[in-house]
């Protein structure tokens, strides 16, 4: 078993489906496109760059744990610190 972490504590939306997904957009858009592309990086007009996921989210641990001791919706969603903890890792920390 791996013992790799992330070196920052960064949750993106790079995941294989939603990026896999926006690619077939802009694919699906270049190649439906009734005109003629022009030679050169024209294509990339075709489609919004804007509606390709590329956000992250950064939170550390304390920042993490203190959401959870302040906001109640947390608390019902992970009952206990430890949970909530572990979501963080999962989210946040492991690779």
């Amino acid at each position: 078993m791996s013992r790799s972490v992330k070196k920052q504590p960064v949750c993106s939306d790079q995941q294989k489906h939603c990026s896999s997904w926006a690619k077939k957009q802009a694919n699906k858009a270049v190649r439906r496109y009734p005109g003629d592309i022009p030679k050169g990086k024209w294509y990339q007009k075709l489609y919004n760059s804007w509606n390709i996921c590329d956000y992250s989210f950064y939170q550390t641990k304390q920042q993490a744990i203190h959401e959870w001791e302040t906001n109640n919706w947390i608390q019902m969603r992970f009952p206990s610190r430890q949970e909530a903890i572990q979501d963080w890792h999962k989210s946040y920390r492991r690779k």
